[in-house]
């Protein structure tokens, strides 16, 4: 958990009381070079803290854990992002409404306005 830690603290990611077991993650040799982390709240499954090291970007990696994650999930998944245009093409779509426990975040998205976020929803059936 301290690199998962690390790397999320490092891009500002949301990963509060996460715990291992909630992280998918890229490894090159020991050390962990991407993560994405999935949230069970009481009402919905969130996709968070994707974040993968700067000098391995453009690589694919983000797109694989987030492909791996819906893989290994079943029902819809929701996320917060600053970046729509990434997850539209993974087949999200921007959100009708909340889930009451993601209005429910004390700080939104670590430190950022709600006004930059959007809220999306990959649905399945």
């Amino acid at each position: 958990m301290p690199q998962i830690s690390a790397l999320a603290a490092k891009h500002n990611l949301d990963y509060e009381n996460m715990a291992v077991d909630d992280f998918w993650v890229v490894e090159e040799g020991d050390k962990i070079i991407g993560i994405c982390g999935l949230r069970k709240h009481p009402d919905c499954l969130e996709l968070c803290s994707l974040g993968v090291e700067e000098t391995v970007q453009k690589r694919g990696l983000g797109r694989r854990l987030v492909k791996t994650l819906l893989q290994e999930t079943s029902g819809d998944i929701y996320l917060a992002t600053v970046i729509p245009e990434f997850f539209r093409k993974l087949g999200f779509e921007e959100a009708a409404s909340i889930p009451p426990s993601m209005i429910k975040k004390a700080d939104w998205c670590a430190g950022c306005s709600r006004a930059g976020c959007t809220i999306m929803i990959k649905k399945r059936g």
